[in-house]
């Protein structure tokens, strides 16, 4: 599936990047680690292709794309562990509690830039 939210997001982190390598006088980007949340509304796949074609006339043309995927996590409100959430359920594996949404997940952020 790609979506054309990324398009725009993608070109910023090649921005950010090239901004970060020129300050640093450095003549191209190695690597870029970005962190994606699954609930962060964008699409890791889609910017992981969008990259491809947008980085060929940039600073970032010869550079690899890490991409940490987050998955999202609840907190129980009896016990405090995290946990992934099961189909149709809340419910702590490790006591039984009900568990509630965190921001765990929808993270969205550039990691580190190598150059």
């Amino acid at each position: 599936m790609i979506t054309l939210h990324e398009y725009p997001i993608t070109k910023r982190i090649i921005e950010i990047s090239e901004e970060f390598a020129r300050e640093n006088h450095a003549e191209e980007v190695k690597q870029i680690n970005l962190v994606v949340g699954d609930y962060s509304g964008y699409v890791a796949s889609s910017i992981d292709l969008y990259f491809e074609i947008i980085a060929g006339d940039s600073l970032c043309k010869n550079a690899v794309l890490n991409i940490e995927r987050v998955k999202p996590k609840l907190k129980c409100t009896v016990c405090g562990e995290f946990f992934e959430r099961r189909p149709f359920s809340f419910e702590c594996p490790d006591c039984g509690g009900e568990g509630r949404p965190t921001e765990i997940g929808k993270e969205f952020y550039v990691k580190s830039i190598e150059i």
